[in-house]
């Protein structure tokens, strides 16, 4: 590392004689091409500049002068031996971590890196002994006096049971940060004696609870902590640290490796509590006992091993500190971005106009990745991204990986194409504390680092937590069929407890006898437990339902908007600061907005949209809007943040409405989905009273999101009891842009709709989506609210005059699940068909309508624009009113094996009378969901239509293509 001005002249001020006129020679070709000279006095001039003498300043004393160390130096003392100590002290910072004493079993740890080795370098102790300490190490530190007293430290501080890479950190003030805690002996925590007692007892209690189900639920999967118990005293140390920094909330993210571990010993989930969950007997359950604390989960539930929980701690801090750790499913490390959703939601103040104010001290995320998992899951590479990025940046997580050095069965030569599983942080520029999980002051000496980094830098830092796992990937498991040589040490080894009593007991800080004092009560105390739960008669098992308010009337919530109101929100949208030059193009767009709440005039999707979330924002509810491009808007309809042209500011607005105090935030969000979905679908669970809307740019991107989907926005509340009243905005149509730009996956969606867990529509008005959002809006916080999941137009619908609404739409009424076809009457008594469908074809249908020669009187057309919780009442009525129906036909624009059909297949067919049919025309079951050629779409898509308007022949019931 370079040195300063003071010590460079210190540096050159002991060379004279030869080495002096050696070096001035060298330094010469060096200023001519820095290439001419080796490589060890390149270095020596990188590191150290010009030689002083050289440059006309003061010389300190030659080292024929020095008094103190006495060292046996002669002037014939061969320089390259000097600028290889130098490289070697080089060399230890940067790979010291390749000889570091952290694998306790495994083997991984092989021969010493040549990078580290003296003959490497040409050098011996012998030479090193010659040089005196300052003249590689600018550092002064007792009894360190020559190179080899510094290469022994050295080798201290970076090859021992904790090691540090940081080399890759471009910061050079995050690098001396570093180098400077390191170096300055002041990276190691030391405790005194009372505070390794308490450390041991902590151990003890993991691994005593550990023990105990083991013994008493033999053979049901725990996912044990066991390898790796120096995890929880981490965790304990990290609540510390927080607590005394006013910190609010720790906020938790780990799969199941120790979560049992954790519920009990971090979050103090009561015992009797956990032991009635592994419920070992079918007919019995395990009661708790009187007093336990209630947990309440969804009434479907979950394993044991997913749930999470909350605490609140203080350790003399002003401020109380929550843990809340989050549920998680089996799709081990997509809670990263729910995570960090938590932590934003908590960071942000919400309740000013413009962008939210925002205090990192609010939250500090903790998430623990499983070593296979960190490297292996594209989703931890999208959630670090987000780590830097204005909207999602949290001011710095704590990463934690709980290194068991196995993927499941999988070896690591297998499982990853790096030197260690931490290596994917590196691109992020994020520092790695590597640590031996059997020395538990190496472990909590990393925390401190970590939780001192974050504050001083606000970002990321990685501790790689090396232990093992000491029985299979689940107690079910043998793991000796697949890794016999390792499981064989893991037999002999002694677990973290034991190896600290040893070292306490050696250093006479612990009594003879005390360690087994320690484990008997906990075992007594845990067996005490147990021995106080009763059993019950369960009789048959019933599986619960879902809550009753869930079934409430959604159509209750006021939507509408005073025509005044409106009026004055369309004026302000259209207002912009002083000075500020936008796009004159966008401008004009806009601008035609000024007028569509007049009479004679309608309002576009764009103004619909604009009109709602202003009015939210009115209403004093936060908006979150976040996805790609979603600014501008993918279709361009929306321009909700502008661009002056000359100084290319940003301005909003939705920020300068006035009268609000609820802040709206939008951002374009980088190219994620799955981390991007899973950050705000976190954001929107701990922030129940803000709106939160992710826009797809394309409705089947959301494909890359579809396991935030499947096990967090559609089942938490089932689940885990975790509710969310997020909404995604799927763009959806064809259009013939082929198979990725076409469908939304609206099938997918249905396919999970069941006990109102979310509502599913398909709207086809700027009113009907003005309504729909208001009313999500009005629901938050709510027992009945939930996820929207819309479907909404794309660029030939968007502008479309058939989308606009009168500005009567908005100022009365509300949504309407079923609507009517615009501008076409039916005489009841002649309808024999009933047609149905939901979105573009209906437009599509409704222009053919409007142009078609022969009359369509014999077809009575409704739109569902809410498909889930499906509208059947509603058709039912209509149904009795048309005395000669003979048929239902659904009509899709999707293949039949897609879209809607499938879902709405059974709610019809119920609805049928007698001599009524049922049909459905779409396009036939495809494997992809959409053709490429634009010309076959535009033959396939009039079929459809034709077939909606025609009279079937034969009993066809879909489009032949």
């Amino acid at each position: 590392m370079p040195g300063n001005e003071e010590s460079a002249e210190k540096f050159w001020g002991q060379f004279h004689g030869q080495n002096a006129g050696y070096l001035e020679q060298q330094y010469e070709l060096y200023k001519e091409d820095p290439e001419l000279v080796e490589s060890s006095i390149k270095s020596l001039f990188d590191t150290h500049g010009a030689p002083a003498w050289m440059t006309g300043e003061e010389v300190i004393s030659p080292i024929s002068e020095q008094p103190a160390s006495n060292l046996n130096v002669s002037e014939n003392f061969d320089v390259t031996k000097l600028t290889s100590a130098i490289k070697l002290v080089e060399a230890i910072r940067r790979y010291g971590h390749t000889d570091a004493d952290i694998y306790s079993v495994g083997g991984y740890k092989s021969a010493p890196s040549q990078m580290l080795s003296l003959k490497h370098y040409d050098l011996t102790e012998a030479d090193l002994r010659k040089i005196p300490a300052s003249w590689i190490w600018e550092r002064e530190k007792e009894g360190v006096e020559t190179g080899l007293d510094v290469i022994n430290l050295m080798k201290k501080y970076y090859t021992g049971t904790i090691t540090f890479e940081y080399d890759h950190v471009n910061n050079d003030d995050e690098r001396t940060w570093l180098f400077d805690l390191i170096e300055e002996g002041n990276a190691r925590f030391d405790p005194d004696q009372e505070e390794r007692k308490d450390i041991l007892k902590r151990l003890s209690e993991v691994e005593g609870f550990e023990k105990f189900l083991h013994k008493t639920f033999v053979g049901q999967k725990r996912f044990s902590i066991e390898g790796l118990e120096s995890m929880i005293p981490m965790i304990d140390f990290l609540v510390k640290y927080a607590n005394e920094d006013n910190i609010e909330h720790v906020m938790m993210g780990m799969a199941h490796r120790g979560r049992l571990a954790v519920l009990a010993n971090v979050l103090k989930k009561p015992y009797d509590k956990i032991f009635s969950e592994f419920n070992y007997t079918r007919d019995k359950e395990l009661m708790p006992s009187e007093g336990s604390k209630a947990i309440n989960y969804g009434w479907t539930g979950d394993v044991k091993y997913h749930f999470g929980a909350e605490k609140e701690v203080i350790h003399g801090s002003k401020v109380n500190t929550k843990i809340t750790l989050a549920h998680n499913p089996s799709h081990l490390e997509f809670v990263n971005p729910v995570v960090e959703g938590f932590a934003r939601a908590a960071q942000d103040e919400r309740d000013v106009s413009g962008y939210p104010e925002r205090d990192i001290n609010k939250a500090m995320p903790l998430v623990i990745h499983g070593d296979a998992a960190f490297i292996g899951e594209g989703v931890v590479a999208e959630t670090l991204n987000l780590s830097g990025l204005p909207g999602y940046t949290t001011g710095g997580t704590v990463h934690l990986i709980a290194n068991n050095q196995l993927g499941y069965t999988t070896d690591r030569v297998d499982g990853r194409s790096t030197r260690y599983a931490s290596d994917l942080a590196k691109g992020f520029e994020i520092p790695v504390i590597r640590v031996s999980a059997d020395d538990p002051i190496s472990c909590i000496s990393a925390i401190k680092i970590a939780c001192e980094y974050r504050k001083k830098f606000h970002k990321d830092i990685l501790i790689d937590l090396v232990g093992y796992r000491r029985y299979g990937h689940n107690e079910m498991d043998e793991p000796r069929t697949t890794q016999p040589q390792l499981y064989s040490e893991i037999d002999n080894h002694p677990s973290v407890s034991t190896l600290f009593a040893r070292a306490m007991e050696e250093r006479n800080l612990l009594e003879s006898g005390e360690f087994d004092e320690i484990k008997n009560e906990i075992e007594t105390r845990l067996s005490d437990i147990y021995k106080g739960m009763t059993e019950s008669e369960i009789g048959e098992p019933q599986p619960k339902s879902m809550p009753e308010v869930l079934s409430n009337r959604l159509d209750q919530f006021e939507t509408a908007v005073d025509l005044e109101t409106l009026q004055k929100i369309n004026e302000e949208l259209l207002e912009r600061p002083e000075g500020f030059k936008g796009f004159k193009k966008t401008e004009r767009i806009l601008q035609r907005r000024k007028d569509a709440l007049k009479e004679g005039n309608k309002a576009d999707w764009g103004t619909g949209e604009a009109l709602a979330f202003a009015s939210i924002l009115k209403d004093g509810t936060p908006i979150r809007l976040t996805g790609q491009d979603t600014e501008r808007g993918t279709f361009a309809h929306r321009h909700v943040v502008l661009h002056d042209v000359e100084t290319g500011e940003k301005y909003s607005p939705m920020h300068g409405l006035s009268d609000v105090k609820a802040s709206f935030d939008v951002r374009n969000s980088p190219l994620s989905e799955a981390a991007v979905l899973g950050f705000e679908y976190g954001y929107s669970v701990y922030s129940p009273n803000t709106l939160v809307i992710w826009e797809a740019q394309f409705g089947d991107f959301a494909n890359a999101g579809q396991v935030i989907i499947d096990q967090f926005i559609a089942s938490a509340r089932a689940k885990w009891n975790e509710k969310s009243n997020m909404v995604l905005l799927l763009p959806h149509g064809y259009e013939g842009q082929g198979p990725e730009h076409s469908s939304a996956r609206l099938e997918r969606y249905l396919q999970m709709a069941a006990e109102n867990n979310w509502i599913v529509a398909n709207v086809t008005s700027s009113a009907q989506l003005f309504h729909l959002l208001r009313r999500q809006a009005v629901m938050r916080s709510r027992p009945e609210a939930r996820p929207l999941i819309l479907m909404t137009p794309k660029s030939s619908l968007i502008r479309d005059y058939k989308m606009a609404s009168s500005a009567e739409e908005f100022t009365s009424g509300g949504f309407k699940t079923l609507r009517e076809q615009p501008y076409f009457d039916t005489d009841p008594e002649k309808a024999t068909r009933l047609l149905l469908g939901s979105g573009k074809i209906m437009l599509d249908i409704e222009g053919e309508m409007e142009e078609a020669e022969e009359a369509c009187d014999w077809i009575r057309a409704l739109r569902v624009e809410q498909i889930y919780p499906f509208p059947k009442k509603a058709i039912q009525e209509e149904i009795k009113k048309l005395p000669n129906l003979k048929e239902i036909v659904w009509v899709q624009e999707e293949p039949k094996n897609m879209g809607s059909w499938d879902f709405v297949d059974d709610y019809l067919r119920d609805l049928l009378e007698e001599n009524q049919e049922l049909h459905v025309i779409s396009r036939p079951k495809r494997a992809a969901p959409a053709g490429g050629i634009p010309t076959v779409h535009k033959t396939a898509h009039k079929y459809i239509i034709d077939q909606a308007l025609s009279e079937f022949e034969g009993g066809k019931s879909s489009a032949g293509n």
